[in-house]
């Protein structure tokens, strides 16, 4: 019989485990697709118990995704250095196919946020419009508002984090064609190249 809460184990490592378990439920059955009845089930607890850490399921799923993003911001500012934008995007692909089971959550919800209503929506609003800022912020102090190949830091900020998405949807459905790291350093190169000069007349 499952109990409400495990003698002896600390409770902030009781709560990362439910959070790790709901994100691999989310990732099977969505938001809607979810009961608090079978998180609770793979995580050894009660009902019951799992209320006593996340009062309600949407509570559950935001604080799934706010470790998510928490977990992203310390694999690449934990040590206080920043790798060049572009760089940085393709080291980043390498590392979500070593974590399919995120990266599989990720798209479900992001896609499953747009129907109306849902409770994530205005989570992965606000996350979308950081990351395409803080891109946009990056790539402006590196190159400039325009990168060599004339597309201006904004615009190339919102293509590669849709390049990202598109690839990672792309990957799920296909891991062995598409290589993320590969086609993410392509589309950089792409970014970074000069512009062509203009066609000569004839």
């Amino acid at each position: 019989m499952a109990t409400g809460r495990r003698p002896g184990r600390p409770r902030g490592r009781r709560h990362e485990e439910i959070l790790d378990t709901a994100l691999e439920v989310f990732a099977e059955g969505g938001f809607h697709g979810t009961s608090l009845a079978v998180v609770a089930d793979r995580c050894g607890l009660s009902q019951q118990g799992l209320l006593h850490y996340f009062p309600t399921k949407q509570a559950l799923l935001l604080a799934v995704l706010a470790r998510r993003d928490e977990l992203d911001a310390a694999r690449f500012t934990g040590d206080g250095r920043r790798e060049a934008v572009l760089s940085g995007a393709a080291a980043l692909a390498e590392h979500n196919q070593g974590v399919p089971g995120l990266v599989k959550a990720y798209a479900v919800l992001a896609a499953e946020s747009t129907t109306e209503g849902h409770p994530a929506a205005e989570h992965f609003r606000r996350r979308f419009a950081r990351v395409r800022s803080g891109l946009a912020a990056d790539l402006t102090a590196e190159y400039g508002p325009t990168l060599p190949s004339g597309v201006r830091s904004e615009d190339a900020a919102a293509l590669l984090a849709a390049v990202m998405d598109g690839l990672q949807l792309q990957w799920l459905h296909a891991p062995a064609e598409i290589d993320m790291p590969a086609l993410v350093s392509a589309f950089a190169r792409v970014l970074a190249a000069p512009e062509a000069p203009p066609a000569p007349d004839r």
